[in-house]
């Protein structure tokens, strides 16, 4: 793998760069669509490749354990397997674990859970983590992880932490010993709400010099000002030559401040999970398609969008899909979705290489707020994001 920046901005921290890995190169600033069990929920790879998505994310935890290795292993990995012929991100498992708390248990040899599909019992270590995801044939892997909730106390967080640590050196060391590998191992930051845990965390990872890092564990429930404040703090630590991943994050305000913030990396279901609520990201704000008011609608949804459901479809008929409880629904929503965030991401690295980046983060504020404010133009559009 190999990471260049092209252009960093006077003005902030935000940056443009390119990812190659052995599927192919990914523009940054970019975001992951989230493909859990080897598909993103309704919709094919094709529609992704139309909706500009360049990369994206699969799941360790759900992919053992279904469809299981053995099966993706007669397809040579997961993109022969759901016909994905870009690149590829698989998380460790390890949050999807932690989530599972009541049937899972940490020990210093990794996660011993109970299988939320038939309740067999397994135990993945850090090895199998590196082990998992190369068999998947993922281009970038993440080390094995302690995560915690929150609120969680500094003790707490400090235990983890260091078990994150003792994890991610057991993976680099495996990682280090596969044969040819065609993948990079990324380092994952933890130490809670913690600045100086979040500091020892970034200082002991740096040791191992990986390919790439993460923040782990945030947007777990902190206020957004904490979160935007351990962020702020924890990015400056990571390398400046290597990809910044910010892990589960978020909103497009989220993504449009972090990115300001030198981020490079986004991964999180909000859109194609809202999708499936009849939620809408579009250039006036968050509508939900399913309100009354779009009944007799009949433009688009966001008439700046030129994705294919708002070139084809108006929001009366998105309207009548999803209390129809059509599935064209949760495909047409999702397109659109997932199409208004890989352009926030391209006009953002666009808005980067042109050295504008203040200006675009100032129009994107003001539209958002005159749109808001705006009832006699758009009294339809009753829920905007805050």
């Amino acid at each position: 793998m190999n990471f260049e920046i092209h252009k960093t901005s006077s003005e902030c921290r935000a940056r443009a760069g390119t990812l190659t890995t052995a599927h192919g190169a990914v523009e940054t600033p970019i975001f992951m669509p989230v493909g859990t069990a080897g598909t993103v929920k309704g919709v094919t790879p094709e529609h992704l490749r139309d909706c500009g998505a360049q990369i994206i994310l699969g799941n360790t935890y759900h992919l053992y354990l279904r469809p299981g290795m053995d099966v993706i292993r007669q397809f040579s990995g997961l993109h022969g397997f759901m016909n994905w012929n870009r690149p590829m991100l698989t998380d460790s498992g390890g949050f999807q674990i932690f989530s599972l708390a009541k049937i899972s248990k940490t020990t210093e040899q990794g996660f011993d859970f109970q299988s939320h599909i038939d309740g067999s019992r397994h135990i993945i270590t850090p090895e199998d983590a590196v082990d998992i995801q190369t068999t998947l044939g993922s281009d970038i892997i993440m080390c094995l992880d302690s995560c915690i909730p929150y609120p969680a106390d500094e003790e707490t967080a400090q235990k983890a932490l260091e078990l994150t640590t003792r994890w991610a050196g057991r993976c680099h060391e495996r990682w280090m010993r596969t044969e040819d590998p065609k993948n990079a191992l990324f380092g994952i930051v933890q130490g809670g709400m913690f600045p100086r845990l979040r500091r020892q965390s970034a200082e002991e990872l740096l040791a191992f010099d990986f390919p790439g890092y993460a923040l782990g564990g945030l947007s777990v429930g902190e206020p957004k000002d904490l979160m935007m404040e351990i962020a702020d703090s924890s990015l400056p630590l990571l390398p400046e030559e290597k990809p910044k991943y910010i892990m589960g994050v978020g909103t497009p305000e989220d993504l449009v401040e972090l990115v300001s913030k030198g981020a490079d990396m986004f991964d999180c279901v909000m859109p194609t999970r809202n999708a499936r609520n009849g939620q809408l990201f579009t250039s006036r704000g968050k509508i939900n398609i399913r309100n009354a008011a779009f009944k007799f609608d009949t433009g688009p949804a966001d008439p700046e969008c030129d994705c294919y459901t708002c070139r084809n479809y108006s929001s009366a008929y998105l309207h009548h899909l999803y209390h129809s409880r059509e599935l064209l629904a949760y495909t047409l929503n999702t397109i659109h979705n997932l199409h208004y965030y890989l352009a926030l991401m391209k006009t953002m690295r666009e808005a980067i290489i042109r050295d504008t980046f203040s200006d675009f983060k100032a129009q994107f504020y003001r539209k958002n707020r005159k749109e808001r404010n705006d009832t006699s133009t758009s009294g339809n559009l009753a829920h905007f994001m805050h």
